[in-house]
């Protein structure tokens, strides 16, 4: 099956994860399919790159956040990134005279991983959305629903990052079995040329350690960040890149 074939594949599995009436089974099920297709095709593209280097080239793209929760959902963009070996540069910006930043994660990583990054972050994205819509504070907490909404959105990309990561070491185990050491390696080196591109475009950054907030929202946010389906020009300004 051609490679396009297989991402719109993948697409169509996280188009209907997005539809707010899909029910929690189904998201699973959409999950179970979608995140073992997208790992393997990650798989695939790089051992594919690394007979024919041709095949796919380290490049540097640009998401930009706006809208509600924008710094919450550069995390979530931020973070999906470096589960698909993908190193991401956070930006954010202010012009003069305005009150609200404009957010954005820089991209830096070979093209195919660079497309699992975009594909992932905008079927979560909405799927967070959907989520939102409903989550409220439970009634003996003292909050806002903004702070509320802000802990969600935290607990669902924490859910959603460790799922991403297990889909990813179960792909490389299988792979391995096949191809033996050589997949580790490849995969590694992928990573650091990843990283080497952001490094080398960006001398001077900060480093930004996410929070967390302890509430009952984190953990709805969790909840829901289990049911998901996970299979989809330059600012100035403070950039920094992610820690452990």
């Amino acid at each position: 099956m051609p490679e396009d074939s297989k991402l719109a594949r993948i697409r169509a599995i996280l188009a209907k994860a997005e539809d707010p009436a899909a029910t929690p089974a189904e998201a699973e099920a959409f999950f179970s399919k979608a995140a073992e297709l997208m790992a393997k095709y990650g798989i695939e593209q790089a051992m594919l790159a690394a007979s024919d280097p041709s095949a796919d080239k380290v490049g540097h793209r640009t998401i930009v956040i706006e809208g509600s929760y924008a710094e919450e959902r550069r995390l979530l963009a931020a973070l999906i990134a470096k589960e698909v070996s993908v190193e991401p540069i956070l930006s954010r910006h202010r012009k003069r005279g305005e009150k609200r930043y404009t957010y954005s994660v820089e991209l830096y990583g070979f093209e195919s991983d660079m497309e699992r990054a975009e594909m992932l972050y905008t079927s979560l994205s909405l799927q967070a959305s959907n989520g939102l819509r409903t989550t409220r504070p439970a009634w003996w907490e003292d909050t806002t629903l903004a702070t509320h909404r802000k802990a969600w959105l935290r607990g669902f990309t924490a859910s959603v990052v460790q799922r991403l990561k297990d889909a990813e070491k179960r792909a490389k185990g299988e792979a391995e079995a096949v191809h033996g050491s050589s997949v580790a390696l490849v995969l590694a080196d992928r990573a650091a040329l990843a990283k080497q591109a952001a490094d080398a475009a960006n001398p001077n950054i900060g480093h930004y350690k996410p929070r967390t907030r302890s509430s009952s929202a984190f953990e709805k946010g969790q909840r829901a960040g289990n049911a998901a389906d996970i299979g989809s020009a330059r600012l100035t300004g403070r950039r920094t890149a992610i820690t452990a």
